[in-house]
């Protein structure tokens, strides 16, 4: 039996994965790390270890991980968040010197998409469409960027260059307003401004490549923000209603927006594209791991992690009838909070509400 290392147990995204990695063919003993007692606590990996660090990604976290990894000794590591990928990506050699494996993209890569100023230019570079962007570094910039990019309403999209969940996002035509956020986020010079795009039509397309050969990918289109309500953009990475969804637009568009960066594709790239008001995709980000409801493809016949950790433990590449999209599309995967999220169809909820109307 091989051991699988992931980091960030207790929460969604990681907590997806290990069911996904529980319901494959081998079964691989998972270990399972976290800084937060509760969340480890809480999670259904095999063996649990707590990984102390005060700092964010310090020598601190360095020290530690590679300890736990000597002792336990994985044929593979998973990395949970786009910021720990990155610095992990700085000493992956100290990591792979102890045989465990990484199946990640090449730092480089990894340094460009961890930074969205940084893809965009990338990307306008290409010739792929993407919103106008600026950096902004001082008031100067903010009140540019609202004279350059602010639609009818004057409005302009604010979002933090580095982070995830809808980090800083704000849509506002109100300079003071944004200059009081960017200054409760200490965020000047660390926030871009752009054109607004239609933030309620968004897809993800979620791939895994081999040595620059496309394996698999899936798309999912949200139909809701969870918990949007909460925050002033509508935005917080959270998919509240999830559904299969296959578009050639996207799909090439996703490909073109992958190679723009990275000539040579190798593990998990997850594009983030937002429609603009000519139902045009535009990307606005790409991870490098999987999004919170990979158990949707898994529950929906396409377990990608397991796909994922077969290729990097025992190099076993799967032979799909379709590449792309190979689950049918409408399915929906509704979540909320302390419930099993649901998988169905608009048909059946459909039907759901002519009955019971009929009864009314």
């Amino acid at each position: 039996m091989s051991k699988i290392l992931i980091t960030d147990v207790g929460v969604s995204p990681a907590e997806n994965l290990i069911k996904s990695w529980k319901k494959a063919k081998i079964k691989d003993e998972i270990i399972g790390l976290s800084r937060n007692p509760f969340n480890l606590h809480c999670s259904r990996a095999d063996i649990k270890h707590y990984i102390p660090y005060e700092f964010g990604f310090d020598y601190q976290y360095k020290n530690a991980l590679l300890t736990i990894i000597e002792k336990e000794k994985p044929s593979l590591a998973v990395f949970m968040s786009d910021r720990e990928i990155l610095e992990v990506s700085k000493f992956r050699e100290d990591i792979l010197a102890t045989g465990t494996k990484l199946f990640m993209p090449r730092h480089e890569v990894i340094d460009i998409c961890t930074d969205k100023f940084k893809s965009y230019e990338r990307w306008k570079e290409a010739g792929i469409k993407v919103p106008n962007t600026v950096p902004i570094n001082n008031e100067k910039d903010l009140q540019d960027a609202f004279n350059l990019l602010g639609d009818n309403e004057g409005k302009i999209w604010i979002r933090a260059t580095v982070g995830a969940g809808g980090k800083g996002a704000l849509p506002t035509n109100d300079f003071e307003f944004a200059r009081n956020w960017i200054n409760a986020y200490d965020g000047w010079g660390s926030f871009t401004a752009s054109e607004l795009l239609e933030s309620n039509n968004t897809v993800t397309w979620l791939s895994i490549w081999n040595e620059g050969e496309l394996v698999v990918a899936q798309t999912r289109r949200r139909k809701s923000w969870g918990f949007g309500n909460r925050t002033l953009s509508g935005v917080t990475g959270i998919t509240g209603v999830g559904e299969t969804f296959s578009s050639e637009i996207v799909d090439q568009i996703a490909k073109e927006t992958i190679f723009a960066i990275d000539d040579k594709p190798h593990g998990v790239y997850g594009v983030d594209m937002t429609y603009d008001k000519n139902n045009i995709p535009n990307p606005t980000e790409i991870n490098m791991r999987f999004f919170t409801t990979s158990h949707f493809f898994t529950e929906a016949g396409l377990n990608m992690a397991e796909i994922y950790k077969d290729i990097a433990i025992y190099e076993n590449i799967p032979k799909l009838e379709t590449k792309v999209n190979p689950l049918p599309d409408g399915l929906l995967w509704i979540r909320d909070m302390d419930r099993e999220p649901i998988l169905t169809k608009e048909s059946g909820i459909n039907q759901y509400l002519i009955n019971n109307l009929s009864t009314i």
